[in-house]
Order: C-alpha cells, then structure tokens, then sequence
C-alpha cells in the first residue's frame, strides 16, 4: 500500500510538486549516474515497475502445460484408468469365487484327486485366464500418445522454469540491492528550468516487496525442478510393484510377458497415475494382507502348498466397485 517511492525533493516544493515528482521518477524509473572517467550514464529500474505483470505472465506460462495436460490426456487417461481398475477388481473377484468353489468340492469329497481333477480341468478351460486385460494392457504398451503428452509437459515446465531463472537472475540480480537511485525530472518543458535540481534522489519503498517475491520465486522453480525430474526418471523404468500383487491370482501373468520392452509407453504412464490413485483400487488391499500373511505363514510354518495357498486366497472377500469420479487425474505422480 502507498507510493512505491519517496522522492526527497527541495524544501521550496510545494505539496502538488512533490508529487509529480514521485509520479515522474516512478514512471520513469531510470537512475542516473556517473562513470569513474565522469561520462554520465543511465540504468534502468523497469524490473520493479513490471514484477506484478512479470509474475502473471510466469503464472501464465506455468499454466500452459497443466492446460494441455487437462484438454490432450486426461479424458483418454481417465478412460484407461476406470477400465483398468474395474478389471483388475472383477479378476479379483472371479478368481476369489473360483477357489471358493473349488475348496468346497474338495471339503465335501473324500477323494483327494478330485480337488487336482477340478484345478486342471479349471486350467484347460482358461478359467483363471484374463485375456482382456492382458490384452488391453498390451494395445497400452505399444501405444505413445500419453506418454508424449506427458513428456511435453514437463519439458514445457522445464522450458519456463529455465526462462524464469534466466528472467530473475538477468534482470532482478541487477536492481536486487539498490533501494535508492537519481531521477531526473528536467525533461520537456522543465528541461531549461534552472531553480530545479539536476538529479532528485529517490528511496524505493517496495524494495522489501520486490526481494521477497523474487526469493520466493527463486525456491519455489528450485524445488519444482527436482520434482520434473524426478517424474521423467520414473518413465526409465516398470513399476512392477503394483501388478506384481496380482500375480498371486491363478494364472495371472502380467509381468513376464508384458513388460520387459522399453518402459517409454502409455502403459507405464498409466501405471504410475494407478498408483497415485492405489486407493479407488480396492482389491489391491486385500491382495496386499494376503501377500503379507502368506510371506510370514511362509517363513513360520512352511505353508507353501498350492491348497495351503487357495485356502488364504479364499478367505478374502469381493471387492466392491467404487463410484470413480473425473478427478482422480488430479493425483499427478
């Protein structure tokens, strides 16, 4: 609030004078100087006169990339990611009412080949197989249309954090300490004016302002740039983790077969958005106490059979599907 500078004029100004001198040198705002051989010379302060437009223009252009992210790879995203976890849940589910089943003939039958009988006759009728998914999964792997959206928007976010850096070190550095300057107000028709002085000093009121922002700038791209990277580094390689869970299902291979080509595909990138958003996927908690309690039933009590193992699985419950919204392209990795 207030003038943005003091201009400390004669004592015989009047009131109205003073104040066109602060308004001349505030709309001006050129500091005039003398070199050691005693040429005059001139810098211009514009720098504190454009930081309110500099910072919308940065907001801006910061913008820009979550705008095409937004309009060119969400909505197919979000597609991708409310088939995928409607899938994963419903072979889930087929699976736990599979073993159910086949646990309850072996309970009720006093033979115990019939159990092994069921579980290969199960095998050969592809019971246990997903092949949509599988499928889909590997249309996703061999497409680059998200992936190329990604990547053009972090280097787009890359590309103005670097004209910022530029912006403020080039041009900020420069008029970063200097909180008072000379103005000359002897133009037009003052020019040939005599009783007014040749230089009038000038104190920058909104020097504090100006070095805070600037700061403040300059932490937050230096945090965000770490964060680019480390996003970019994550399309190297598979995050095999989360599907990793679901190969505890009967015949449920995804990995092996899937993902061992380039990572560089809308399959990892859609990946990575599943496990910004792990929780919309409700089986994978439930496949997640089984893994734990099947690795500590492993290492006590050797449980390692396949019916020791359908026996766990069958105690889980079906997962019930979710009400997904649009948002949840939001949870960015």
């Amino acid at each position: 609030s207030g003038s943005p500078i003091s201009c400390f004029c004669p004592s015989n100004f009047s009131i109205r004078q003073a104040a066109y001198v602060d308004s001349s040198c505030w709309d001006s705002l050129v500091h005039h100087e003398q070199d050691e051989s005693g040429h005059s010379k001139t810098k211009s302060l514009w720098p504190h006169k454009a930081l309110p437009y500099s910072l919308l223009a940065l907001a801006v252009a910061m913008y820009l990339p979550v705008l095409l992210w937004q309009y060119a790879a969400v909505p197919a995203l979000s597609s991708d990611l409310l088939f995928i976890i409607s899938e994963l849940d419903k072979s889930y589910n087929r699976a736990i009412r599979l073993v159910q089943h086949m646990l309850k003939i072996r309970q009720e039958s006093s033979d115990p080949d019939v159990f092994w009988e069921e579980l290969e006759k199960a095998r050969k009728e592809r019971y246990f197989e997903f092949p949509l998914l599988e499928r889909y999964l590997a249309c996703k792997q061999r497409s680059h249309s998200l992936v190329a959206t990604y990547l053009l928007r972090n280097a787009l976010l890359l590309l103005f954090t670097s004209a910022t850096y530029l912006y403020l070190g080039h041009f900020h550095l420069d008029v970063f300490f200097q909180e008072e300057f000379s103005c000359s107000i002897k133009t037009g028709l003052l020019h040939d004016e005599s009783h007014i002085p040749d230089l009038i000093t000038c104190r920058l009121t909104s020097l504090s302002v100006f070095q805070i922002v600037s700061l403040a700038s300059v932490a937050i791209y230096t945090l965000l740039v770490p964060v680019i990277l480390y996003n970019l580094t994550r399309l190297c390689r598979w995050d095999k983790r989360l599907l990793s869970i679901y190969e505890m299902l009967p015949a449920f291979d995804l990995l092996s077969r899937k993902m061992l080509g380039c990572p560089i595909n809308d399959l990892n990138v859609i990946l990575l958005f599943l496990r910004a958003n792990i929780s919309e996927l409700i089986s994978f908690s439930w496949l997640s106490v089984l893994c734990e309690l099947k690795d500590t039933a492993t290492q006590k009590h050797n449980i390692d059979t396949v019916v020791d193992f359908m026996t766990l699985l069958a105690g889980l419950e079906p997962s019930k599907p979710k009400h997904l919204t649009h948002g949840m392209c939001d949870e960015n990795p």
